[in-house]
């Protein structure tokens, strides 16, 4: 993985960077690999509902959802208050009952079958398009659905990604989730992104932590800034 500079964002990024970054994350936690998931709608739905709570919760909503309505075409034809009954457990009931609602309403009507299994045909791009129509689908929405559903390359972005790529110096310190997505998916290789995104998830949980990252036990830390950055802070202090 050789090669020159990566210029992405005004950042530059080294090739070797980054294969050490993998090779030191997957020595960890090993190099977990696609092996297939939810059909595209359902990956939809769920993530949809895994929005602003936890993934705990967020299961739980999809789990009670087919419970109380076991087909898609049950939902559409349900009540918002009826959907909204039985995600509630993953917050924002009424909001995320409006968008599933809607969603399932307008697929119907444009393909005549709650079905997206056709997207798998397409290229990343198509479907990060065709998904982004959609009231209530971001960026990171999509490629949740592009990586897990269709295990095609797409990085989506959550708080842990995104901390961890900043102190590492892969994206600029003043990214959005947005801007990280793009510039990540813009120099990673698509064999490395699946279990790069899992691991990096991993990693911010357990030691590159918001508040108190446990740097002593960082695996990254000889490619990382933020623990010099402390300690020269420290020290001025």
């Amino acid at each position: 993985m050789g090669g020159p500079l990566i210029y992405n964002q005004g950042l530059a990024v080294s090739p070797s960077k980054i294969e050490t970054i993998c090779s030191l994350l997957f020595s960890k936690y090993g190099q977990p690999q696609w092996k297939g998931g939810r059909d595209p709608l359902s990956e939809l739905i769920a993530t949809i509902l895994s929005q602003n709570t936890s993934d705990r919760n967020s299961h739980r909503a999809f789990l009670n959802l087919k419970r109380r309505f076991p087909t898609w075409e049950e939902v559409q034809k349900a009540t918002q208050g009826e959907i909204a009954e039985a995600i509630k457990v993953g917050g924002l009931s009424a909001q995320k009952a409006n968008r599933i609602k809607s969603l399932l309403g307008r697929i119907y009507q444009e393909e005549g079958v709650l079905d997206l299994s056709f997207l798998a045909k397409m290229e990343v791009n198509q479907v990060q398009r065709y998904l982004l129509r959609f009231k209530g689908v971001g960026p990171k929405t999509a490629a949740c659905v592009v990586l897990f559903s269709l295990g095609k390359p797409s990085m989506p972005v959550d708080t842990h990604i995104l901390r961890v790529t900043k102190r590492l110096g892969l994206v600029p310190h003043r990214a959005s989730a947005v801007q990280a997505q793009a510039a990540l998916e813009g120099f990673l290789p698509s064999p490395l992104i699946y279990p790069l995104h899992l691991c990096l998830i991993e990693h911010g949980r357990k030691i590159c932590k918001a508040k108190r990252p446990l740097c002593a036990d960082c695996v990254l830390r000889g490619e990382c800034d933020y623990p010099r950055k402390n300690e020269f802070t420290k020290k001025k202090t």
